[in-house]
């Protein structure tokens, strides 16, 4: 894959950008990582951001990646989620139960951003017994089309979904172990994202998709 470096900041330790593929408008693209992935780290801390193209519209994707509640629609590395307080909304917390295989049992995560305007939504783990301490998560997400772009498939454009993330090093590690096992789980969520947005059943789902509805059943 790619790496890319777009900023040149001395206040923030740059994170490496992994694209799974490549979108047609690199301005928003870099206007979007500006906005909500461009991340101040501790040397404690490290971060990077992953970006993905799907060929689905922006308000189904939007639908999988808002669902507080239900984050096994799309990742499969969670067996269960159940709220423990408020009811899907920003300052929920929920409790994941993690599947066999993966570096812990359980997570406890809190929403702190949700903004169906704008589509980002932002948690932070807060309590689990995994190695990603203070882990923040922010993905963003929005539409892959240039003003004179007129070829767009099925009457709509594709979505961009960006996901950056900050989390501590622990002591028994280094860097790059951090992020290389941080990135591979972000990717393969990514992954299993598009295969879920871009397979819902078409005739019941997308076609008869109202764009400004908010949700879509999982």
């Amino acid at each position: 894959m790619d790496q890319i470096d777009i900023y040149s900041n001395p206040k923030c330790i740059r994170p490496i950008m992994l694209f799974t593929n490549q979108p047609k408008n690199s301005k928003a693209l870099e206007e979007m990582i500006k906005l909500h992935h461009t991340h101040e780290l501790s040397p404690k801390q490290c971060s990077s951001f992953l970006v993905k193209v799907i060929d689905a519209p922006l308000p189904l994707v939007w639908s999988l990646v808002r669902k507080f509640d239900k984050p096994q629609c799309y990742k499969n590395f969670i067996s269960s989620c159940t709220l423990i307080s408020g009811e899907g909304g920003v300052g929920s917390i929920r409790e994941v139960n993690l599947v066999s295989g993966f570096p812990g049992k359980r997570s406890i995560e809190r929403l702190d951003i949700l903004d169906d305007d704008m589509h980002v939504s932002v948690f932070s783990v807060v309590d689990g017994d995994h190695s990603f301490s203070n882990f923040k998560s922010i993905m963003t997400l929005h539409e892959d089309k240039v003003e004179e772009d007129h070829d767009i498939i099925g009457n709509y454009y594709k979505t961009v979904v960006i996901h950056s993330y900050v989390v501590d090093i622990p002591e028994i590690s280094c860097r790059d172990d951090t992020c290389e096992v941080t990135d591979n789980i972000l990717r393969w969520n990514l992954r299993s994202l598009a295969w879920v947005a871009e397979n819902m059943d078409t005739n019941d789902q997308v076609s008869s998709l109202d764009l400004n509805e908010k949700e879509i059943t999982c």
